[in-house]
């Protein structure tokens, strides 16, 4: 255990400030304590004149992707959102070895915790290399020091062999660890495979990780191939029915979709970045508000852009204001409490150095939220009462050696992927 002095915390929840020492005790389920005095001989860091609050969570991932900034253009360039998907993330997935898959983990956890994320929600894919590949991802978060609810991105688009060993890894993880079961979307999961998905998850109390209308290729083509809109499927086979299901996008709904998700237990992830990046469309939560968390899509693992991203953007196209944005950036932190999940407990904290030209109140905490409070001021990093991150810079592992590592790897993927 150690303690941070003089302390001007923010309540995440509330947003009262207050000034007081705290005590932070080790462990996934363990709590922060404030205390008025500190026993000579402590472990002390001196917070003084910063910010401490709640750490950060992403409720949708990529940690796949991380290895593929600065890669060469695809064989053939991209008409729509189908061909994005084929000519790079499906070529790209199809590459990744278990050397590659750690890489792009321990990249992803790095990036997270230095922009203080203690807690990722991933969706992972790597159909040549299924078997024991949650198992790389899971001690490479580990050896960073970020939680993590990890799932295995199940489909038939590669044939249903695969798929099965999707089912079988899925499996074999739950058994072992908490998690989700991944799918990676209609279009590409047939009934049978959807149904098996489907028992997995009620059999170990989990719920179903998926990507839900992003583009209107899979509104279009689950329409024709099951005369049913993606929602209205998902909920008949009982998708929706689990407190843990996570809807990733959600752009292309109609009325009756909305209806039926506002209704439901499942989640929905907004990744307004990546919805700009693939030109899919414009996120609009109007009927499931208190059901949005957000993620980045593999786009980043920066928390505060992507809260910056949805505010800004949805001031046209969205129900979003200044309080909803932070509630989404939030609301994560409740998935995870309603569901028990653990890692998350408030021994989760960010030391920001925030040198605010005005004065920080309760209520005008949300304004410097939106146009002050920047990833780069994130000085410490505490998850599970653990200091990941000192003075900007990562604790936990030699971060210049996994430099070199994640490099090397990268181009192994670059040039596998031109084969």
């Amino acid at each position: 255990m150690f303690y941070l002095k003089n302390a001007t915390y923010i309540d995440f929840e509330n947003l009262e400030i207050k000034k007081a020492h705290i005590l932070i005790n080790e462990g996934a389920n363990a709590e922060m304590e404030f205390v008025t005095s500190i026993p000579e001989g402590s472990q002390v860091i001196d917070v003084e004149g910063k910010i401490v609050t709640k750490s950060f969570a992403c409720g949708h991932h990529h940690a796949y992707s991380a290895l593929a900034r600065g890669m060469g253009a695809p064989k053939k360039t991209p008409e729509n959102f189908h061909e994005i998907l084929k000519y790079i993330w499906w070529t790209l997935d199809k590459s990744l070895d278990k050397d590659m898959i750690r890489a792009s983990a321990l990249a992803t956890a790095i990036a997270s915790a230095k922009a203080g994320v203690t807690y990722v929600i991933d969706h992972h894919a790597s159909p040549y290399a299924i078997k024991s590949s949650l198992s790389i991802l899971s001690d490479a978060f580990d050896e960073v020091g970020v939680s993590h609810l990890l799932c295995y991105e199940i489909s038939d688009r590669d044939g249903l062999d695969i798929a099965q060993s999707g089912l079988e890894e899925t499996e074999h993880y739950l058994q072992k660890k908490e998690g989700l079961v991944g799918l990676h979307a209609s279009f590409t999961v047939g009934n049978d495979t959807l149904k098996k998905a489907v028992q997995i998850a009620s059999k170990f109390n989990s719920g179903i990780h998926v990507h839900a209308a992003e583009d209107l290729y899979d509104q279009e083509f689950t329409k024709q191939t099951y005369q049913k809109r993606v929602i209205e499927r998902f909920n008949d086979f009982g998708v929706l029915d689990f407190e843990k299901t996570i809807l990733a996008h959600c752009l292309h709904l109609s009325d009756n979709e909305r209806n039926i998700l506002s209704k439901s237990k499942a989640w929905v992830a907004e990744n307004i970045e990546s919805n700009l990046n693939n030109k899919v469309g414009f996120f609009n939560a109007k009927g499931f508000e208190n059901k949005v968390i957000l993620g980045t899509d593999g786009m980043h693992s920066d928390m505060l852009r992507s809260a910056k991203a949805a505010f800004f953007v949805g001031q046209s196209f969205d129900t979003i204001n200044y309080p909803s944005a932070y509630y989404r950036f939030r609301n994560v932190h409740n998935y995870l409490k309603k569901n028990n999940f653990s890692g998350d407990s408030s021994n989760n904290l960010v030391v920001v150095d925030y040198p605010s030209p005005t004065p920080l109140f309760s209520d005008n905490f949300l304004g410097h939220f939106i146009f002050g409070f920047d990833s780069s001021q994130v000085r410490h990093v505490i998850s599970s009462g653990k200091i990941i991150v000192k003075d900007f810079q990562i604790q936990t592992v030699d971060e210049k050696e996994i430099w070199q590592f994640t490099k090397t790897e990268a181009k192994k993927l670059w040039q596998k992927m031109n084969e």
